[in-house]
């Protein structure tokens, strides 16, 4: 990938000028280079994923420069004609608001409902529009720069990646399992297909003790939707790796041990343990294994803070740093943190940017083991924060979409006769939550767009290590990518951006003062201030996003989506293609619900393969307009809208893009008249009108070099206000870019 000129980094690093100094442990590993020996990731030496708690993308950077958050120009309006930001709250409406209480980055405050029927119902089969009902009020706050400097500091160093989502629509647990096995388990089955090598003779004899089945689904092979913990059978990925020879290990404290009796030891001091967030010890494989074992010794082993007595924050990463130091740090990691300091909503978010610096220290203390090592930081699930990005799903049948990929293990069956909570519906993918590609390949402030899910560090494994996950279905393979996309392996970014120091994060409000968090509240395991009731803003205003653009990452996305308009069978067919090297998710919306497509009524999602086209047809369920609006992954939108009466306009407008010439649109009257025709581009302002006789065609150029390749051009006539075309999007070229201009209103 070509290095971006120096016009194009300053532009780039925009509003980075903000943050005075960047922390030591950001400094340190900005310093180093990239151990650059065959330019691909074959380069790459160590694999290390630290997944903390709770949160979504727009709750931690709605607000942040350059990424889709709050200024997103092109977020989907819900049936009512709202933008998805005014969250239907009643008999009114809600926006997303920062609480008015000072440093939040150290407040405690509420865990919201995070299970699978809240989430399904937030995301509402696709409409977005139940996030309040489902998950109260609360759901709408967020944080911003001055709360968590921290972690807005590693994106304006590193990479953030503002398409990257959970993997189910449920809580940790299941999430997690997609993270260490690639899925859930099987619908309908009681044992995996794939054998592990390691699995106990008689698994069945040993039951977690953590309570009965609420009636998730078949055990021990699954499928799992909730936290039920009951103990599972199918086979890991760490199994995989050890009877592959690749060297892998999980970090974390004991606590009061990693038994089974000891999983819930957190619950007695969060400030030791690892939360209970090492969810392969849910498995029966690894609770049989025996000392010495490699389950064992990998996976039930690690710092002991509360038989030593010292309940020394440090120490936490005494066995991490030892083994960088000694260049002992395995091909792949697993960092796990205790309650307190993962970022869950019951704690501070400032706390888990403490644990997080901890860890770059770590691994930046050798800096030979760091120039070849990424460190993956994301978030397990959304708690019950919002986030206004639709997720990409399977479609259960053709009334909710279509998808040239198999759609075999993405939706869950439900329970007959179920009275808990778990009715049938796609697993995930859920909602965007934050994630950040740390490493001496990813510097310099860059956002990467590729829609990615926790399979996707899995399948960053395989392309590394080759070592192949059986679980990871066709229909993720497509949609989510395999994080490469977010790491530049063939030149080293030499940008010196200009990182707040994390020692005193361990804090809390009491009053108006910022107290340390002392080893006697740590001993006590007490949370040392009340949590937070977040107020309904009475006069809420939406939040303004950081002006100016981010340096983008080149993604692998080609595609293209047009509407023909038949007057005579009086439907409409938008054709879905997809020419890149990477499957894309399409959502459907119409307006006022006026619309049928695949005999039901929206929305709709579309997945198609790389490689691969789809088309649909609708038709009006009442009178003969029509008003459809499709959105894709980097803010790839299309609306068509107008009429299929004697009197509508009927221009067909097709897009034409060629990633080395540009990009034109060909416009043709198919009508029996002539029309004026109005051509406005929304990013220069432009705007052009002209008479187009019947049955003639003309092109419009789009001019896309002060775009940096971004289009946005709407296609109206005078005579028939109620015709649109609307063509916007990113066109690639396999080069690093910037962001949308429009995102935040800025066009510096």
């Amino acid at each position: 990938m070509p290095t971006a000129d120096r016009r194009t980094v300053l532009r780039g690093l925009g509003a980075a000028a903000l943050s005075a100094a960047f922390p030591e442990s950001i400094k340190r590993a900005l310093a180093v280079e990239p151990n650059i020996v065959s330019g691909t990731i074959n380069d790459v030496k160590h694999i290390v994923v630290l997944m903390q708690e709770n949160r979504s993308f727009d709750h931690y950077f709605g607000t942040l420069r350059g990424v889709r958050g709050f200024g997103d120009p092109r977020a989907v309006m819900l049936s009512n004609g709202n933008s998805v930001f005014q969250q239907p709250n009643g008999s009114g409406t809600l926006l997303p608001n920062h609480p008015p209480e000072p440093l939040m980055g150290y407040q405690f405050i509420g865990d919201l409902p995070h299970g699978w029927s809240d989430a399904h119902a937030a995301w509402n089969n696709g409409n977005n529009d139940g996030w309040i009902a489902a998950k109260g009020t609360e759901t709408m706050c967020f944080v911003d720069r001055t709360d968590i400097p921290f972690h807005y500091a590693l994106a304006d160093a590193f990479t953030i990646c503002d398409n990257y989502h959970c993997s189910i629509m449920g809580p940790t647990d299941p999430n997690r399992y997609y993270m260490w096995t690639g899925w859930v388990g099987q619908n309908g089955t009681a044992t995996d297909t794939v054998a592990s090598p390691f699995q106990a003779t008689n698994p069945g004899t040993f039951t977690l003790a953590v309570g009965p089945s609420t009636g998730n689904g078949v055990l021990p092979g699954g499928p799992v939707v909730n936290n039920d913990e009951q103990g599972y059978d199918w086979l890991t990925y760490p199994e995989q790796l050890e009877a592959a020879g690749i060297s892998w290990k999980i970090y974390q404290d004991i606590g009061v041990g990693l038994d089974p009796a000891g999983y819930e030891g957190w619950t007695s001091n969060p400030y030791i343990g690892n939360y209970g967030d090492t969810s392969v010890l849910y498995f029966l494989q690894y609770q049989n294994a025996t000392p010495g074992s490699p389950l064992y010794q990998k996976a039930r082993t690690g710092t002991d803070i509360y038989n030593n007595g010292g309940y020394n924050g440090g120490s936490f990463f005494s066995v991490l740093q030892q083994d960088v130091m000694n260049n002992t740090l395995p091909e792949i990691s697993w960092v796990v943190a205790p309650q307190a300091y993962c970022e869950h909503p019951t704690f501070p978010p400032n706390w888990g940017a403490w644990y997080v610096s901890s860890v770059l220290d770590a691994l930046t203390s050798n800096p030979e083991v760091w120039a070849s090592t990424v460190l993956i930081i994301n978030f397990d699930e959304n708690d019950g924060f919002f986030d206004h990005i639709v997720a990409p799903t399977a479609p259960i049948s053709a009334a909710q979409g279509l998808s040239t990929a198999s759609n075999v293990n993405e939706i869950y069956p439900g329970v007959p006769n179920d009275a808990t909570g778990y009715p049938q519906g796609p697993y995930g993918l859920g909602a965007r939550v934050p994630c950040m590609i740390v490493s001496p390949w990813s510097k310099g402030g860059y956002v990467c767009s590729q829609v990615f899910d926790h399979t996707s560090v899995l399948q960053f494994m395989e392309r590394r290590f080759g070592v192949i996950n059986p679980h990871i279905t066709p229909w993720r393979r497509a949609v989510s990518g395999d994080l490469t996309a977010a790491l530049n392996f063939k030149h080293a970014n030499t940008a010196k951006v200009p990182l707040p120091n994390t020692t005193n994060f361990v804090s809390y409000v009491e009053g108006d003062a910022l107290l340390p968090v002392t080893q006697a509240i740590i001993a006590s395991g007490q949370q040392p201030a009340k949590t937070l009731s977040i107020p309904v803003p009475t006069n809420p205003v939406m939040p303004a996003q950081e002006p100016g653009q981010r340096l983008a990452r080149a993604l692998p996305y080609q595609l293209q989506s047009d509407a023909v308009a038949d007057m005579v069978d009086q439907d409409v067919k938008i054709n879905f293609g997809n020419y890149g090297a990477a499957g894309a998710f399409f959502h459907v919306r119409t307006a006022e619900g006026a619309l049928n497509g695949g005999m039901g009524a929206g929305p709709w999602g579309y997945t198609v393969e790389a490689g691969k086209t789809l088309s649909d047809t609708w038709r009006p369920t009442s009178g003969s307009n029509y008003d459809l609006s499709v959105y894709g992954p980097n803010g790839f939108y299309r609306r068509f809208a107008g009429g299929l009466g004697p009197n509508a306009a009927n221009l067909v407008v097709r897009a034409e893009f060629d990633v080395g010439e540009g990009a034109i649109a060909i416009v043709t009257n198919e009508g029996a008249a002539q029309a004026l025709v109005i051509i406005t581009d929304n990013y220069t302002g432009n705007t052009r009108r002209m008479f187009v006789q019947a049955g003639e065609s003309f092109p419009i150029a789009l001019e896309l070099a002060r775009t940096s390749n971004w289009y946005d051009v709407q296609v109206t006539v005078e005579s028939d206000p109620s015709f649109v075309r609307h063509y916007a999007g990113h066109i690639e070229n396999g080069e690093a870019s910037l962001t949308d201009p429009l995102i935040g209103r800025s066009e510096s």
